[in-house]
């Protein structure tokens, strides 16, 4: 019989974003002694900047979060990006080694016309998922909280179950975000078994208050010291086929860095 798998844990380079911009090789390595063999990064400018000295941290990308309207083509909607070509993103990604390229949150007023919009997005992340495969790039899309509002079977998460194709992208799946919307994060891995490549254990603080969008001060807690369940959330992402997974808090109120730690001494025990 052969061994299960090794679960390896990223860190989510989102929670040390000043830091690294200031001195991305002491953060860096700071994170390899960790004991992190990856990094999910937060933007191609970040990538930028992590790209020349990750290798000598030892430390591979398994993601980046792209520009949003890379897959919902409101560019209009971001007048502070500049305005570029999913290919010229695939190479820029398959260049460094990067495993899945992120769509990450849709901000509130970039969210077009409603239902129809989060169609042609789901269309577009299909599409593009075509494209970046001949590179050996997947695509994945972060779970925020707004997916889940609204009517059953009319929300985005709801037209995103419905039109993309599992085969070509999948969900990364991020369980303080679920949480935050009373959603099970246990029920959505076995609703979405087979499609859920990624997943960010993240913790949420005891007493948060639940909100769709932008969460209260305090929210984000170090894994374990939280309300979630992380060994039943394991135990669900084993069995829904999640290969991937990464923590990082969105908010800290303590040293970043420190968190990052906290978390990977934690959640490491349990992978």
């Amino acid at each position: 019989m052969s061994a299960a798998p090794t679960r390896t844990l990223a860190a989510q380079t989102y929670q040390v974003r000043g830091l690294l911009r200031r001195e991305p090789t002491r953060i860096l390595k700071a994170i390899a002694g960790f004991g992190y063999k990856e990094i999910e990064v937060h933007s191609r400018q970040a990538l930028a900047t992590v790209a020349p000295v990750m290798k000598d941290a030892g430390l591979t990308v398994r993601a980046c979060v792209v520009e949003t309207p890379v897959f919902t083509a409101n560019w209009e909607a971001f007048p502070d990006l500049k305005q570029v070509k999913v290919e010229e993103v695939i190479d820029n990604l398959a260049s460094v080694g990067v495993e899945y390229m992120v769509l990450g949150e849709i901000p509130p007023g970039a969210r077009g016309d409603g239902q129809d919009f989060f169609r042609r997005t789901a269309d577009r992340l299909n599409a593009h998922a075509e494209k970046a495969r001949k590179s050996g790039v997947k695509v994945a899309w972060q779970n925020r909280g707004f997916e889940f509002e609204g009517r059953p079977g009319l929300r985005p998460i709801d037209f995103y179950k419905e039109r993309l194709d599992g085969k070509l992208v999948g969900m990364e799946l991020d369980t303080f975000w679920a949480s935050m919307v009373a959603a099970d994060p246990v029920k959505i891995l076995k609703d979405w078994k087979g499609r859920v490549s990624m997943l960010r254990l993240n913790d949420r603080a005891k007493g948060a208050k639940p909100t769709f969008e932008t969460p209260g001060q305090g929210a984000f807690a170090e894994a374990g010291q939280g309300d979630l369940d992380f060994p039943a959330i394991l135990k669900a992402a084993a069995s829904a086929g999640v290969r991937a997974y990464s923590t990082g808090q969105e908010m800290t109120i303590g040293d970043p860095l420190e968190g990052l730690q906290q978390n990977y001494r934690y959640l490491g025990s349990l992978l």
